[in-house]
């Protein structure tokens, strides 16, 4: 699961430096960064619910 989680945060952080680097494409920046927090939030939120609190 972490494998998954991990290539998409890649993969969005891709998106929004490309984003970034052409003005044209700011648009992409901002739904890269969005989906980045998103799926670092999901993923941190599934393994909390997965490991057991003590």
């Amino acid at each position: 699961m972490w494998t998954l989680i991990v290539v998409l945060l890649v993969g969005w952080a891709i998106l929004t430096v490309v984003g970034f680097v052409f003005e044209g494409l700011l648009w992409l920046a901002v739904i890269g960064a969005i989906l980045f927090v998103g799926t670092l939030v999901i993923g941190i939120i599934r393994q909390r619910a997965r490991t057991p609190s003590a």
